[in-house]
């Protein structure tokens, strides 16, 4: 890949495997701010845009860590709606209840002491339980959608035509979901000091202040893997079955 500082942060993420990781090292939003290029997202975050892709270079010389990579682009969409589902939708289904429980835990013991953990756990609740609706809505409408799309496609048939009219209404409603959940990842992060744990701080407190994190990062790749991978790739069948119709 051609190491541009004017390349989209989502070329980036989608063309080098080990990219979103430095992105998260960095602050470098590649999921719903993806579009914006590498420069001006180096210019918002008060970094050298050349220093970043000196970075990247040296990070596509190592191998991706084992287990963490998505499906390659040409093995489909179905693939990658599956790997989505199991790793990601997955792991926030497991997540979310555990961090409710260490959340009423913690705010129960230091609530009083530390204000901002009420405003977390307020902001991760609302999150919650609009990423349950979001990913129902993917699961049972959309992305069943997007299969049936790719292997009517693949058979050389012609798909049937969706309740919602058009791939793009729901995808625009998922982005706009989207970016509700990125909002309410910045306000946590915001509230709990990027996720440093106060000197008086139990272990349950910096048990939730490390999930919180790695929730964060799980819902980056996720929301990358959907904004920036499946829905370009579904929006694009669809435009080349109308034209063959």
């Amino acid at each position: 890949m051609n190491l541009d500082p004017n390349t989209t942060v989502r070329e980036f993420a989608i063309s080098m495997p080990n990219a979103t990781r430095l992105f998260e090292q960095l602050g470098i939003d590649y999921c719903c701010g993806g579009a914006r290029s590498l420069r001006d997202a180096c210019t918002q975050i008060g970094m050298n845009p050349e220093d970043v892709l000196q970075r990247l270079q040296e990070n596509q010389l190592s191998p991706a860590k084992s287990g963490t990579t998505a499906p390659e682009m040409d093995a489909g969409l179905a693939a990658l709606v599956e790997y989505i589902v199991a790793k990601h939708h997955g792991y926030l289904k497991q997540e979310i209840p555990r961090i409710q429980q260490l959340l009423k835990k913690v705010v129960a013991v230091h609530g009083k002491g530390h204000s901002e953990l009420l405003e977390i756990q307020q902001v991760f609740s609302k999150m919650s339980e609009e990423m349950a609706a979001h990913m129902m809505k993917e699961e049972r409408i959309l992305f069943p959608y997007v299969v049936e799309l790719e292997a009517a496609v693949k058979r050389g048939l012609t798909p049937r035509k969706p309740m919602f009219g058009t791939v793009s209404n729901p995808v625009h409603m998922m982005e706009l979901e989207h970016d509700s959940a990125g909002a309410a990842l910045k306000a946590i992060r915001t509230a709990s000091q990027s996720y440093s744990a106060p000197e008086d701080a139990c272990f349950s407190y910096k048990t939730l202040y490390s999930a919180l994190q790695e929730f964060e990062a799980d819902m980056h790749q996720h929301v990358h893997l959907e904004n920036n991978v499946l829905f370009p790739g579904a929006i694009n069948l669809e435009q080349l079955t109308n034209k063959a119709s």
